[in-house]
Parts: structure tokens; sequence; C-alpha cells
């Protein structure tokens, strides 16, 4: 039996396994640069081909072989009371999003992602400097709601990379992003195992299939690193990501 037929429903072709591919790449570039973000850039092109409920969890299984590659150079610099603070607020919120992501309905939950990404953006856009140092109280709110879209949308590290990059110097606050996304990949995986959804073999065939563009995009984003400012890139980036929020938006209300 060829590749195709095991991929039952999702037997693509080969223009849209280009699209597909080169979706998965361009975000993995992006978490190369910035440790998080792959369902912000590849998402609203997948949703082209399958729904949400099947993106989110086929991401997390590419997102946990990249966040380990990621976490591994600086696990020296993680700040363990600021990993442990937020972990337990991260699993709850994971838990809520997971139990969302799965009973609603799929033209609600794209146009709730169309939303997210454009506030996410224009948030991102918006902001020009540093955050002030934010109490530690903030890792609470910070931690759950961060779980709850990292399970939901596929990307909650931003709401991390505030309250840490507040809170500690940017080699800690990278390296203890790393961690706990790392962790929030095992705690979404073991959910969505526990949930079945990991149960149809073509989602498990499908990660395999995308396996090289992804470690592609890691490649090319770590070596961008050394040439480009982080900054510029991920402006960049992000403007790219508002269009797609837009675009989501726009179809949920011509449907």
């Amino acid at each position: 039996m060829d590749l195709l037929s095991w991929l039952g429903q999702w037997a693509f072709a080969p223009t849209q396994w280009l699209v597909i591919g080169l979706a998965i790449a361009l975000a993995y570039i992006v978490f190369g640069i910035a440790g998080f973000g792959t369902a912000l850039v590849a998402a609203p092109i997948l949703l082209l081909f399958m729904p949400l409920s099947k993106i989110i969890p086929l991401l997390v299984l590419l997102d946990f072989v990249a966040a380990f590659g990621n976490l591994l150079p600086s696990r020296r610099d993680v700040s363990r009371p600021e990993l442990l603070r937020l972990l337990p607020c991260m699993a709850v919120g994971c838990t809520l999003g997971v139990i969302f992501l799965l009973n609603l309905k799929s033209d609600l939950l794209l146009l709730l992602m169309g939303l997210f990404i454009c506030s996410y953006a224009i948030y991102s856009l918006s902001i020009k400097r540093r955050p002030a140092q934010l109490s530690a109280l903030w890792a609470f709110p910070m931690g759950t709601v961060g779980g709850m879209f990292g399970a939901l949308f596929g990307s909650g590290g931003f709401l991390y990379a505030i309250y840490l990059n507040s809170r500690l110097s940017k080699e800690a606050a990278r390296a203890t992003q790393s961690a706990l996304i790392s962790c929030s990949t095992v705690v979404r995986l073991g959910l969505f195992a526990v949930a079945g959804v990991y149960a149809e073999l073509p989602l498990l065939i499908l990660a395999l299939c995308l396996l090289p563009a992804m470690a592609l995009g890691l490649w090319v984003g770590r070596r961008l690193t050394l040439r480009m400012s982080h900054e510029t890139f991920v402006r960049l980036v992000t403007w790219l990501v508002l269009a797609s929020g837009i675009a989501l938006i726009g179809r949920y209300l011509s449907a």
C-alpha cells in the first residue's frame, strides 16, 4: 500500500504537499529564531487542508522534537524557580485548552484562531521596548492562559516570553522558555494521547513525513540568527502573521 493510501482522507496532491512542506519549514525557521510561534505561521496555511483540531496535535508532535533540540544546548541557563512557578499553571491551562479544542465547533475555532493571531500580531508590532519587571504573581495568569492558548491555538509561548523577559536576563529567559515549552509539549502530547487523537495512524504518518521540513526550518532559523537581527526578522514575520489572521477572519465571515 502506498503512502497516499495510508493517509486516507489526507491524500494530498503534489502541489499541496509542497505548500504544506513550505508552511512547516517557514514555521520552524521562526521557531529556530524565536523559540515559539509554529502554529501562528503554519496553522493559517494548513487550515486549507485539514481542521484545526488535527493541526494542533500535528504541530505538537513536531514541536516535541524541536523543543528538546533547542533546550539541550542551553539547559544550564534555565531558571528553576521561575520554571517551577509556571509549570503547574501551564498544566492547568493546557488541560482547559485541549477540552475546548476537541469540543468547540470548527467554524468557531476558525474565528477564534483569527482573532487570537491578529491580537498577538498587533500587540507584538506595538511593543517597542522591554517590559518593566513583573511581579512573580503574574506567573499564575500568564502560565494558565499561555497553557490554554498553547493547547487551543498551538502558541502560548509569547505570554511566557513577556513574563520571563521582564524578570530574567536574555539568555536565562530564552533557556527557561525553551524548558517550559518542552514541558508544555509533553503535557499536551499526553493529553491528546489520552483523548485518543494519536490513535489515528494517518496523523502520525503525516508528522513523520514532515520531519525533514521541520529539520530544514530549524537549520535555516539557527543560521539566520547569525546573519540577521532577531528583532528585524520577528517583525517581518509578525506582519505575515497579521495578514494570515485577517485572512482567517475573512474566511469565517464569508462562509
